[in-house]
């Protein structure tokens, strides 16, 4: 085990310019428009200022060029989001999730069929994953089948059903105790879209400035690639950092700004309970690759944003996508009370894969140094944009569960993307299409996803990864996701305690991952073994008995010597409650 003992407190861890065209993708706000001093807030002296209510007018805007700090009016209250500190969350495709009509497209009144799957609303049985949020991918309206080019914000996609299917279905999830988060994808929208379609037009379009236009082509390439992101039409070029299909909106004009916080309000009080905020780094650019990538002026619009919800709805819990480094990642929440942690990710997935976890335990032990006290963590394995977990892990079941596992011992708001917690592999091509298969709930050919044919073909070993062969098997990922689920749910200190790293002896540096997790009353120890290889260790922590909440076979561990003694079998993982 890596020697770093560390106290990781993760639940509480953790342009149209109006100038040269070199200048077209800066705008300097006007002083009445963005001096937006207001941040996110949290509600103890402890937590870091950017998470209570505090008038947050810092240096920070003077240093990103946004004026000099003054007092504005009252600031919004703190954000109540303590339903969300160690909650967990599924991501759901609706399009591949269940289909109720036999049209082959997964659909609302599937989704409601399949709830008590999620959460049967009744905490003594163990049928049910018990996750506690939802999180849908698109379902506004788009022309596209992933949904993230949008054509109207308002309507819900016509293939997943009408808006009274959509209420019924939030209404049942409420039921059953779920909240359920909507992706808003407002960094762009389609080239369909009427508001692209009339700035199309002319110069002189009064939506002209809604999106991003210049007479020439400047070249720019995208940060993460070599694509273009300028794009002609009518004899002008627009800004779109995706493709031409998708135009970037224009966060430098009033009216964009004020649109994005009416149509988050409407979501909000048609009763949903927040936002993943896609491509969320990329609302503002200056020039190519990275300056494309987490502007002054974006970072200013996210906390305008949060200020407004917070005002209103001080619930809603708002999640950045933000797909770069520990670091950066820590400079949102100035905006944003959670981000997806994208480099954690990676490191469970490699420590799983390759036996040694000293990644994940530096990957935590920069997080407690990096992230602002009150920050709510959003680990996860993968997601509709990567391989799936098990893609990843070469299709080995053991390696799936050491890896969820670990993701639901952490602290945080863990997200699983359905299906993973199958072992549910990618399909066998390339196109994101085969990350996003339907989802396997039995052998037969319509895999209890759909009575007709499916809009994509099943991924590769739905005769066994299906949900019905899984429940019959105790052994299967889903059971012990289920068992792990329900561990978290029972454990203060596993939904919200502190994480502090355990080291171990520096011969088995990395085989094994132990942390405890402390809340008032409650000290777990939690032990992973990343190995393919039975491991016994002596790790630096006292306790006078030990009792097992969950301990596989083969597994065990005893005080000697002010130190706990384990034996962890391959690719295992065990929890014991500390006595003292």
């Amino acid at each position: 085990m890596r020697a770093v003992a560390a106290s990781v407190a993760l639940l509480p861890l953790l342009v149209a310019s109006h100038g040269s065209p070199e200048g077209l993708l800066r705008h300097h706000f006007q002083e009445s428009e963005n001096r937006l001093l207001l941040f996110s807030g949290a509600d103890t002296e402890k937590v870091d200022p950017r998470f209570r209510g505090d008038d947050g007018a810092s240096t920070q805007d003077a240093e990103r060029g946004l004026g000099a700090p003054r007092t504005l009016a009252p600031p919004p209250p703190a954000w109540q989001l303590d339903w969300a500190q160690g909650a967990v969350f599924y991501q759901v495709f609706v399009r591949s999730f269940a289909d109720s009509d036999g049209d082959g497209v997964g659909d609302f009144k599937g989704l409601i069929a399949k709830l008590d799957y999620l959460n049967d609303g009744d905490p003594a049985t163990a049928t049910d994953l018990g996750v506690e949020g939802l999180w849908l991918m698109p379902v506004f309206e788009s022309p596209s089948y992933h949904g993230y080019d949008v054509v109207d914000y308002e309507r819900i996609e016509a293939d997943y059903g009408t808006a009274a299917d959509f209420e019924r279905f939030l209404a049942e999830a409420h039921r059953r105790g779920m909240k359920v988060i909507l992706d808003l994808m407002v960094n762009h929208t389609s080239s369909q879209h009427p508001w692209f379609v009339e700035s199309a037009r002319s110069p002189e379009s009064p939506k002209r400035d809604w999106y991003v236009w210049r007479t020439d082509d400047p070249g720019w390439r995208q940060p993460w690639g070599n694509g273009p992101t300028w794009h002609q039409k009518n004899g002008a070029f627009y800004y779109g950092i995706f493709w031409s299909g998708m135009p970037d909106l224009n966060f430098a004009t009033p009216a964009v700004r004020a649109e994005v916080k009416r149509l988050a309000d409407l979501w909000l009080e048609r009763g949903v309970d927040g936002f993943r905020l896609d491509a969320a780094r990329h609302l503002f650019a200056d020039g190519p690759g990275d300056q494309q990538n987490d502007r002054p002026e974006t970072y200013a619009f996210w906390r305008e944003l949060a200020a407004h919800v917070r005002a209103r709805h001080p619930q809603a819990l708002l999640v950045g996508e933000n797909w770069t480094t520990t670091e950066i990642i820590a400079s949102y929440y100035d905006a944003l009370p959670m981000s997806f942690n994208f480099p954690l990710a990676s490191s469970l997935i490699d420590a799983v894969a390759k036996g040694d976890a000293s990644a994940v335990a530096y990957k935590l032990d920069e997080m407690a140094q990096l992230y602002p006290s009150g920050a709510l963590d959003a680990p996860f394995l993968s997601n509709h944009d990567m391989p799936r977990l098990a893609t990843q892990l070469g299709g080995d079941p053991a390696r799936v569960r050491a890896a969820l596992q670990i993701l639901l011992t952490l602290p945080g708001t863990p997200f699983v993307y359905y299906g993973d917690e199958l072992g549910l592999v990618n399909g066998p091509g390339r196109e994101d299409q085969h990350k996003r298969t339907p989802m396997p709930w039995d052998a037969s050919p319509g895999g209890g996803f759909t009575a007709g044919k499916p809009w994509f073909a099943f991924a590769p070993g739905k005769e066994t990864v299906n949900v019905a062969a899984e429940s019959a098997d105790p052994g299967s990922v889903l059971s012990r996701v289920r068992r792990f689920l329900a561990l978290r749910r029972g454990s203060e200190a596993l939904r919200k305690g502190k994480l502090t790293l355990v080291p171990g002896s520096p011969a088995q540096d990395g085989r094994l991952l132990a942390f405890l997790r402390e809340a008032p009353g409650e000290r777990l120890l939690v032990v992973h073994n990343v190995t393919g290889e039975r491991v016994v260790d002596r790790l630096k922590v006292g306790a006078a008995s030990l009792e097992a909440m969950e301990v596989p076979a083969g597994a065990g561990a005893r005080a000697v010597e002010g130190a706990i003694e384990v034996e962890l079998p391959p690719l295992s993982a065990a929890v014991w409650r500390i006595r003292r």
